[in-house]
């Protein structure tokens, strides 16, 4: 590697050769003007149409590098009049072909050909067109860039130990979030406010020394917008048009954490690592989310799983075994196709925002990878919701079966989903049964929302302050034993219960015009469904063999003829049937519990009667 003496000395003796052309790596450098003031240069200096054509179209585009060769130029000029050289512009400016033929190194061919027309040196920053240069008997000069290393940037002595996030504003004096998660305070850094040069400054460090850094990479470059994450910084650049006045906002987790931690119960901890499963991790911005994601991702690969990651940018802190994956040809969706023939046990996808976003993620997840997907989210059930119509309502628990709410840095909530088909809370028709997903506290395992559909509409009803199921049996029990000689109570939720009685006692049960039953209503509030109490069933459960006919299941139940049985799918109660003279249940596929069967089929659960 050339040290800065050499460079110096070839320079001074390009220059004495009285005539010089510039590249755009050059220009966009910044550093020749410095040269030529210091080595009083006199010749002329030949910038090519085609390098100022490249910076147009930069700055066209928003792009910091555009507008750091055309100032560079603007210096070159004011330069000139101060130190007596001369600025020429020569060359053809480059057509559309040239331009989509640029990656290919279409214009540094015109650049190139422009030096050797002129008979002039060539000063470049590009390593490969300084080798061109020299094969094609070009003479060249290559301008090595000035090695900025992370840790020296400006933008780092903003930063404390306890420093989360730095915020530069053109106009405004410099801002730091300082403290602990959950109790930042943002505090001023300095009575002097940012000035627009200073910003850039600090911008161009950061720029030059991410292209440089083999540890940092350019995530994100629009039209006035740059993403730069650097080591462990993620750091947003805005300027206008995008933002009113520039400014770079600089983020960093303030510490890993393990897992273990955080307090996670090994009934969590296993539920991890017994199978691959689709998991949300959901929060408010700045609750720690990423930073939980990323000691899962530890967690798993210390328990034996190829973890990877999805990101954009890539700011997750994981171990040297996770590879992080970008937006390929900027879709994620390119990614998740790459991703299938990995074939990672678990994906990391930091995160999920648009409906492209969830739409990866659940065709990752039917795919079989194990998921664990970031979202913002102010309630754990608005993580949920906001999978609701952007992945179909019977496959959410297929995708997403466990939520973890993360926030200021803590666990607050963990939920888990299951798919059954049952008379949502609130409704009394049995006829009323349909799919629905109950979301249980992950703990006491009581159901605390349930999402179905009703009409067209998706439904997300609250059951949270639920009284125990317990309780309520045991009211109504006191009061039946008063009323009536034999009884069942079935109580389904907090609104509604089933009352069976013998067949000859509903009519005193409920009273004239339905007055007693209204009584007793209001008395334990809840609504009672009463039926006729049928035979006592033995409590004996046995599986089920399954068939089809064109418009009808076939539930198989020899020697229960007559009989009025309980079928489940799995531990799910779906519905109770009478067992016809010949030994079977028909079920209509076409009804909610024809296609609550047919699902089970498809996912090859098993089938079992109770009776």
């Amino acid at each position: 590697m050339e040290d800065g003496n050499n460079v110096n000395s070839e320079i001074v003796n390009a220059f004495s050769k009285g005539k010089i052309v510039l590249d755009t790596s050059t220009l966009i450098d910044g550093r020749i003007s410095y040269l030529i003031d210091k080595f009083s240069f006199r010749g002329e200096v030949v910038i090519p149409e085609p390098a100022l054509a490249e910076l147009e179209a930069q700055a066209n585009f928003g792009k910091m590098s555009g507008f750091r060769g055309l100032e560079e130029i603007s210096k070159l000029r004011m330069l000139s009049e101060e130190r007596d050289f001369k600025i020429k512009f020569s060359g053809k400016r480059p057509g559309l072909e040239d331009v989509k033929l640029s990656r290919g190194g279409a214009i540094d061919d015109m650049i190139r050909r422009v030096a050797w027309e002129e008979r002039a040196t060539l000063i470049t920053c590009d390593r490969v067109q300084h080798l061109v240069s020299i094969a094609k008997g070009i003479d060249s000069v290559y301008l090595q860039q000035e090695k900025i290393m992370p840790e020296n940037t400006k933008i780092m002595t903003f930063f404390t130990p306890d420093t989360t996030s730095v915020h530069l504003r053109e106009g405004i004096p410099p801002m730091a979030k300082r403290g602990r998660i959950g109790n930042l305070k943002l505090i001023k850094l300095s009575e002097s406010p940012m000035t627009i040069d200073e910003l850039k400054i600090i911008a161009h460090e950061i720029l030059e020394s991410a292209r440089q850094d083999d540890d940092s990479s350019i995530e994100i470059e629009r039209h006035g917008a740059t993403v730069v994450q650097l080591r462990d910084l993620r750091i947003a650049i805005a300027e206008k048009p995008f933002a009113d006045k520039m400014e770079i906002t600089a983020v960093r987790p303030v510490a890993k954490v393990s897992i273990h931690e955080y307090g996670v119960d090994e009934e969590l901890k296993r539920r991890f690592i017994e199978r691959q499963r689709g998991i949300l991790i959901a929060g408010p911005p700045g609750a720690g989310k990423s930073t939980f994601a990323a000691s899962v991702a530890d967690y798993l690969i210390e328990n034996g799983f190829m973890v990877k990651t999805m990101e954009s940018p890539r700011d997750l802190m994981v171990r040297d075994e996770i590879t992080q994956y970008a937006p390929l040809e900027g879709s994620m969706e390119l990614t998740s196709d790459i991703l299938l023939l990995v074939r990672p046990d678990y994906t990391i996808y930091d995160e999920l925002r648009k409906t492209s976003d969830f739409q990866t993620f659940a065709d990752m997840r039917l795919a079989g990878v194990g998921m664990i997907g970031v979202t913002h989210a102010t309630r754990p059930i608005d993580a949920i919701q906001r999978m609701v119509g952007r992945v179909d309502l019977g496959v959410i628990p297929q995708v997403v079966d466990t939520v973890i709410f993360i926030d200021a840095g803590r666990i607050k909530k963990v939920y888990e989903l299951k798919f059954t088909v049952k008379v949502p809370s609130g409704m009394i028709e049995a006829d009323l049964a349909r799919p629905v997903i109950d979301v249980l506290d992950f703990k006491t395992k009581r159901v605390e929302f349930e999402i179905y559909t009703y009409g067209e509409q998706v439904v997300v009803m609250p059951l949270v302050g639920e009284r125990d199921p317990d309780e309520i049996k045991s009211s109504l029990e006191a009061i039946l034993s008063e009323l009536v000689s034999d009884y069942e109570v079935d109580v389904l939720s907090d609104r509604k219960a089933i009352v069976r009685v013998p067949e000859d006692q509903i009519s005193f049960l409920l009273g004239r015009r339905g007055r007693n039953i209204r009584r007793i209503e209001d008395e334990v509030k809840i609504s009672i469904d009463v039926q006729p109490l049928k035979e006592k069933r033995k409590g004996k459960t046995v599986e089920a063999e399954i068939g089809e006919t064109g418009k009808q299941w076939i539930i198989y139940a020899p020697g229960l003829e007559g009989k009025e049985v309980d079928i489940f799918v799995e531990n799910d109660y779906i519905t109770t049937a009478s067992v016809g003279r010949k030994g079977v249940i028909k079920i209509r596929k076409d009804k909610d519990i024809g296609k609550a069967l047919k699902l089970a089929v498809m996912r090859g659960q098993r089938v079992f009667i109770k009776y």
